[in-house]
């Protein structure tokens, strides 16, 4: 489908996974406008499964309302509108009562994308042969990794690796990270719950996808998570954006809208 001079391929796929019996990851691909996004309900805590369908019906109505300005500003609100729903529903529950999600999603207007996300839901670019992690995790490891109490090499393993600092509907003011850049033409995005990168590295998931179609690329990530125990649910979204057919669009589309966000 074609979006902002690019044309957009995906492959999703989401899995319950080898230990849990009930499935609290929604994704949602919307390769026009040109939104898709991973969410994880939290484990352990009520209703993650409710938060994260919220998030992403949510997400499913914003449009591009005409700049990526717009654009980004819509999927935040929606993303707080759900925040400020959850919090109140909580707090019509029992006391210590938690209805609550990660979210990541990527919007792509005019050869440019932000990324938008809070836990540890991931999203990675392969671009020229290398990946690159575009989130940083709002994680107890990741802030101790950040601190120097503990080694990088060390943070699969360590004891509270699943420990987040930040997710929608834990808190009344819910703060959203944002990355920004350009597009270029043979990207590949990867969005993923925490169920598969916490079971492959970035070694793994670059070496599943380069070389691959979107599809075996996909298939091959999850068999993988799955052969290694998948304690989790697992999701992911790959999405590849190669230059529409009409060049002259792509080009002015970048001309216009250089630093869109």
């Amino acid at each position: 489908m074609t979006a902002g001079g690019f044309t957009f391929e995906t492959a999703e796929r989401t899995h319950v996974g080898r230990v849990r019996t009930l499935n609290e990851d929604r994704v949602l691909s919307r390769p026009v406008p040109g939104l898709w996004a991973v969410a994880d309900g939290m484990g352990g805590h009520q209703a993650g499964d409710l938060a994260s369908t919220m998030l992403v019906e949510a997400l499913a109505e914003v449009n591009t309302l005409g700049s990526g300005y717009a654009f980004l500003d819509a999927a935040q609100e929606s993303v707080q509108r759900v925040n400020r729903t959850l919090v109140a529903h909580a707090r019509l529950s029992r006391p210590g009562t938690v209805i609550g999600s990660t979210v990541v999603a990527l919007l792509a207007y005019a050869g440019h994308y932000a990324c938008l996300w809070a836990g540890d839901s991931r999203a990675y670019l392969l671009r020229d042969g290398r990946i690159e992690q575009i989130t940083r995790d709002h994680s107890m490891v990741q802030e101790m990794i950040d601190s120097g109490a503990l080694n990088r090499a060390d943070a699969r393993s360590f004891g509270r690796s699943n420990v987040i600092t930040r997710a929608v509907g834990v808190n009344d003011r819910l703060a959203l990270d944002v990355h920004q850049g350009p597009i270029v033409a043979g990207d590949i995005f990867l969005l993923c719950s925490d169920g598969l990168n916490t079971m492959l590295d970035d070694r793994d998931i670059h070496g599943l996808i380069q070389g691959r179609s979107l599809d075996a690329a996909a298939d091959a990530l999850l068999a993988l998570t799955l052969e290694r125990g998948a304690k989790d649910n697992v999701s992911l979204i790959l999405i590849r954006a190669d230059a529409a057919v009409d060049d002259t669009l792509r080009i002015q589309a970048r001309g216009e809208w250089a630093g869109a966000w």
